[in-house]
């Protein structure tokens, strides 16, 4: 009730609005702190998850994954750590910078933005189930066999890790696109128009971020991720013109 009633007060200071930036960040920081206790807690059923997708390849099912140096394994228990507690208070994260960017809305765009908070953690989520079942097992089959006949590959925890984290990580992140078009067109900031005339762009982007995203150089595995992207984008069309559909500002939007 106090971040409403907060939103209909009068203009904040310069020091006003910096005092709130940083209760914003202290609450998101205390989220991510508490998340991250409860991850650490749970680090070795996590690790475990992780580890899934390698378990149909005989190289990492009959190893164990490595680590060369004494503080690996701690430091790379750390990070699944602080990681999961960013994902487990990523909807606190998000709800704080909405709410520090409210003040400068209308009533009806801070509804929209409120009401899109839940559609962010379950897109973010359906990108990793994607990466996790969909992507991660192809690309450590070209990583595993590439060239085994000449080397045996010896992998080490940190390596798997930083490797999947930075795919699954991204994949969600990209799974937001169709979201954020959404509510970019319901803030009347753009139209379905300017994201069609913009579509061309859009593909090229798509197989740019597939090259980025994947670890590999195989083509068939940036594909697998280029894909989705364009088909993402094309839902974001559809979503924008839905968001827009009715308004009579659309006719003569010039975006």
């Amino acid at each position: 009730m106090a971040d409403q009633a907060g939103l209909e007060e009068s203009p904040q200071t310069f020091w006003e609005h910096l005092d709130e930036l940083r209760k914003r960040l202290l609450i998101s920081v205390v989220a991510v702190g508490i998340g991250a206790v409860v991850a650490f807690v749970l680090h070795r059923e996590i690790l475990q998850l992780l580890m899934g997708p390698a378990d149909g390849f005989e190289t990492l099912r009959d190893a164990k994954l490595v680590y060369t140096s004494l503080t690996e394994m701690l430091a790379i228990s750390m990070k699944v750590s602080i990681i999961g507690g960013f994902v487990l208070a990523l909807p606190i994260v998000v709800y704080e910078a909405v709410m520090f960017i409210a003040p400068g809305l209308t009533k009806r765009e801070r509804k929209y933005l409120l009401l899109s908070l839940p559609g962010i953690s379950v897109a973010f989520l359906v990108g990793v189930i994607f990466g996790y079942f969909v992507l991660l097992p192809p690309a450590l089959r070209f990583l595993l066999t590439f060239n085994s006949d000449i080397a045996t590959p010896l992998i080490t925890i940190g390596n798997y890790v930083n490797l999947t984290f930075r795919l699954l990580f991204w994949l969600g992140i990209v799974f937001e696109t169709p979201l954020v078009m959404f509510i970019l067109a319901k803030l009347r900031l753009v139209t379905h128009r300017t994201f069609s005339r913009r579509r061309r762009i859009g593909v090229i982007l798509a197989f740019v971020l597939g090259a980025i995203i994947t670890p590999t150089f195989d083509p068939v595995n940036q594909t697998l991720v280029a894909l989705p992207i364009i088909v993402l984008y094309e839902s974001g069309i559809w979503l924008a013109w839905l968001a827009r559909r009715g308004d009579k500002s659309l006719v003569s939007a010039k975006t």
